[in-house]
């Protein structure tokens, strides 16, 4: 992929895992970063890629918080001049069989993976729009294409962000404007971490790869789509799950 010369990504959910390694890609590529991330957990990340000299700003987000989200694309703007590329990645989960889930629950997930994603794309659009550019790309998952017990309210989450997007992506298309889901599957984070034994085992026999993937799969991916040679790309979902789900 070519390298990039003053364009401008912004990701939320910066600082861990497939949002990290995101971070990260892209700044190689020649992005400008711009890291989102609950308090200052994404200063790490922004540290070391000034520390390797690229060029990124840590904004501190909630992104529940609907007042923030307006107020840190307008930042960046301020700071950068525009907004190039959106990737939205926080995502939380609340797993627990639908009979036994509370509602703070399910709302959580909800707010957090979906509705932020609503008011993130929101923000960007009119900068994007005058530009007559841009590449959103929205992170979603495998159960959001499969489904999952105990996860009905992350696998909406995820299901509603592929609907979401193919949507906004018929919206904006003919501004120059993209919109891809990136689905990835069974991913060597945090999240999986907690998996041992048994049930590891177990899962792997249902990856035809028989392994988990990796971040920088995932972010290869995410990296391609923000770039000029996706320009002819819209309205999407990449699975990078190994052939768990096809």
């Amino acid at each position: 992929m070519e390298k990039t010369t003053e364009r401008v990504a912004w990701i939320t959910g910066a600082s861990r895992g497939i949002g990290r390694a995101i971070t990260l890609r892209l700044s190689e590529a020649g992005f400008i970063i711009v890291a989102s991330a609950r308090s200052s957990n994404a200063d790490a990340v922004v540290d070391k890629i000034n520390a390797e000299g690229g060029k990124a700003v840590a904004l501190s987000l909630d992104v529940t918080d609907a007042v923030s989200i307006p107020n840190i694309a307008k930042e960046a703007v301020e700071q950068f001049g525009r907004i190039d590329v959106l990737v939205n990645n926080a995502g939380i989960v609340r797993d627990q069989l639908l009979m036994r889930m509370k509602a703070e629950d399910w709302d959580a997930v909800l707010a957090t993976n979906l509705t932020s994603v609503y008011g993130c794309c929101q923000s960007v659009l009119r900068t994007m729009m005058k530009q007559r550019s841009g590449r959103i790309i929205n992170i979603s998952s495998v159960v959001g294409q499969s489904g999952n017990s105990g996860q009905t309210n992350y696998s909406a989450s995820k299901a509603g962000l592929i609907g979401f997007s193919k949507s906004l992506a018929r919206e904006v298309a003919s501004r120059g404007i993209t919109v891809n889901v990136v689905a990835p599957g069974m991913i060597d984070t945090d999240m999986t971490a907690g998996i041992e034994g048994r049930a590891r085992e177990v899962l792997l026999e249902r990856i035809p790869m028989a392994r988990l993937g990796l971040p920088d799969e995932v972010a290869s991916v995410v990296c391609f789509l923000a770039s000029h040679d996706a320009s002819y790309i819209t309205g999407q979902v990449v699975a990078v799950n190994g052939g768990l789900y096809m």
